[in-house]
């Protein structure tokens, strides 16, 4: 397969495949059988794939949780669907204490493989609950995978991915971004967990993921036109975290600026950035900076441009590294 799709169809496409290549995936959620799910990610899989693998679901997130738990206790893979980031907190409970746990709790002997997609962040004008970021919570918890595509081919791919693996990933999908379109090849190309270099720099590097990454690249084509070569990679992974890939970039650039939807506070920028520094010390010429949304509850939506970290307030962060 080699084609153009939204990051929407990409998704739909990788719970196909998965549904045709696995008799013991199945599909679980708040309407996302009849209806196709909220953003249409599961349309057209219930009336193809049949009721008993495309589940509706009663609004009950720790109870969709359990079941996932208990299903893949007994051998299948169950792919869930939280309707929107914040209706994730009702299920943290199973996720955290059971999930994450389950594998190490068993010596290794019980598998895990739950697929929790989520779509997450801001941009959409939505209210609340419907707009956050806590990626922060998952990776601190350990046993959890925890991944983020930023266009259509690694939706797609790190979706099947996903699903394959036989451990807890949390797939957090940046919904602002459902309908752009990009090319999807015909293999993974990166292993699931691996950083990418989405545009090579020599000035800084700009450390980005899920919807960031886009607004990073815009900055950078801006920077261009006053010189500056800045380089962009995609994270992909929230945890694990490919360090090596941000290490060897910033010893290259000498500089490092993360750049995330969340709370900078106690945020995924603020252990990348201690991690940086203690493996680049000597080949920095800045501290490393970041880039985040605010320490407070998401904002009204007429109001969420301010709270989003933009074009301005990322160049903002390259002019102060490039000062030092």
């Amino acid at each position: 397969m080699s084609a153009q799709l939204s990051i929407a169809k990409a998704l739909n496409e990788a719970l196909r495949k998965s549904l045709e290549n696995d008799p013991k995936t199945v599909l679980m959620g708040e309407d996302i059988g009849k209806l196709g799910g909220v953003f249409r990610i599961t349309d057209g899989l219930q009336k193809d794939f049949g009721e008993d693998r495309v589940i509706d679901t009663p609004l009950a997130e720790s109870g969709i949780m359990g079941t996932a738990i208990g299903l893949a206790l007994r051998g299948y893979r169950p792919v869930v669907e939280i309707q929107f980031d914040g209706f994730v907190y009702p299920a943290f409970d199973q996720i955290v204490t059971q999930l994450a746990k389950m594998h190490a709790r068993a010596l290794g002997h019980v598998k895990m493989p739950i697929t929790v997609r989520i779509p997450y962040g801001g941009g959409i004008g939505a209210v609340e609950h419907h707009s956050e970021s806590h990626e922060a919570y998952f990776a601190h918890t350990a046993g959890l995978r925890v991944v983020t595509p930023s266009n259509a081919h690694d939706a797609h791919w790190m979706l099947r991915q996903s699903i394959e693996s036989d451990d807890p990933v949390i797939f957090l999908e940046p919904k602002r971004r459902y309908w752009d379109k990009g090319e999807v090849g015909e293999d993974p190309g990166f292993p699931l967990y691996s950083a990418r270099v989405v545009r090579p720099g020599t000035d800084a590097t700009l450390i980005a993921y899920g919807p960031m990454v886009k607004v990073c690249q815009e900055v950078a084509a801006v920077a261009e036109e006053d010189g500056r070569r800045l380089e962009v990679v995609d994270l992909r992974s929230v945890s694990p975290i490919d360090f090596a890939t941000l290490e060897e970039s910033v010893k290259r650039t000498g500089r490092g600026i993360v750049v995330h939807e969340a709370s900078v506070f106690m945020g995924v920028g603020a252990e990348i950035a201690a991690r940086l520094t203690e493996r680049c010390f000597y080949h920095l010429e800045a501290p490393i900076l970041r880039v985040g949304g605010y320490h407070a509850p998401y904002p009204p939506s007429r109001v969420e441009e301010t709270f989003l970290p933009d074009l301005d307030r990322v160049l903002d962060a390259v002019d102060r590294a490039m000062a030092f």
